[in-house]
């Protein structure tokens, strides 16, 4: 009897011994992963997360993205909740979804005040068209040598603008301007007899990438055989005179320059008697416009 009692006892004390041992026993790392990871997808408010979970020596690292913060708190507190948890790291990221997004962007646009649209600014007044009338001076300068000899009728030659138009205070042709013009009549003088005629006109002007034509009076130049004892009218001399007057300043210089040149060019042709009509490159000569030219800015 005494024998079988101490048998009980013994077995009592060691089952009583075993239980501390059973209870301090921890889950593992992976077991502990596996019952958050299990509790994120199964919770209606978590289980559209994309978390990862992970444990090493009981901390819980979570990672991946959530939707809303209320979200990821709720991860988080299944994660401390959880048995041999010793501490919970949270990586995740809240992320709202394109349908969350959109929900938010359209709940701001409705709260904001609605604004009336920006007016359109008023379209600036265009300028108006300059008109240089008709009697206007033009004095160019040739890009290339003219004479009665050489030259031929409908020969196209270049110039450059020598003296700035200006209308009403505003530059209507800048100095420097191309133009082209026309050898309108090319006639050599005779040895013993017959006149020789060199007559000009302009065609066109570009003026800022645009190209106007141009209507000039001609500009003539005559000189006569030696036979009848005369020379040049207002040729060859006339056309110094205008460069003279042109390098003084265009205008009412070139004009004064224009008779100087005539009356020399007379006594110089009488003298030599059978010089052709020569126009040497850079030559200044002034047309006159024949009609009004209109420039659009």
């Amino acid at each position: 009897m005494q024998h079988n009692q101490l048998f009980r006892s013994t077995v009592l004390l060691l089952a009583l011994a075993a239980v501390p041992i059973a209870c301090t026993k921890k889950p593992s790392d992976d077991t502990i992963a596996k019952d958050i990871q299990t509790k994120v997808a199964t919770d209606p408010d978590t289980k559209d997360a994309d978390v990862t979970v992970a444990a090493h020596d009981g901390k819980v690292t979570l990672s991946g993205k959530v939707q809303t913060p209320a979200v990821q708190q709720k991860i988080e507190q299944i994660a401390k909740d959880e048995p041999g948890t010793s501490g919970v790291d949270d990586q995740t990221a809240v992320v709202p979804s394109a349908d969350a997004a959109a929900a938010a962007a359209a709940t701001t646009a409705a709260a904001a005040p609605a604004t009336a649209p920006a007016a359109a600014p008023a379209p600036e007044p265009k300028p108006e068209p300059l008109v240089i009338p008709a009697g206007t001076a033009i004095t160019i300068k040739t890009g290339q040598a003219l004479s009665s000899k050489e030259s031929q009728s409908g020969q196209t030659f270049t110039a450059t603008i020598v003296q700035p138009v200006s209308i009403h205070g505003r530059t209507a042709i800048p100095s420097g301007s191309s133009v082209t013009g026309t050898v309108v009549t090319a006639k050599a003088k005779g040895k013993i007899k017959g006149e020789g005629e060199l007559d000009l006109t302009l065609n066109s002007v570009a003026i800022k990438g645009h190209t106007y034509t141009l209507q000039t009076n001609a500009y003539e130049s005559t000189s006569k055989g030696k036979g009848k004892r005369t020379a040049v009218t207002t040729g060859g001399g006339a056309a110094g005179g205008v460069l003279i007057g042109g390098l003084a300043g265009g205008g009412k210089g070139a004009g004064i320059g224009a008779l100087v040149g005539a009356g020399a060019g007379l006594v110089g042709g009488a003298m030599t008697g059978n010089k052709q009509i020569e126009f040497p490159a850079e030559t200044a000569i002034t047309f006159t416009l024949a009609a009004p030219l209109t420039l659009r800015d």
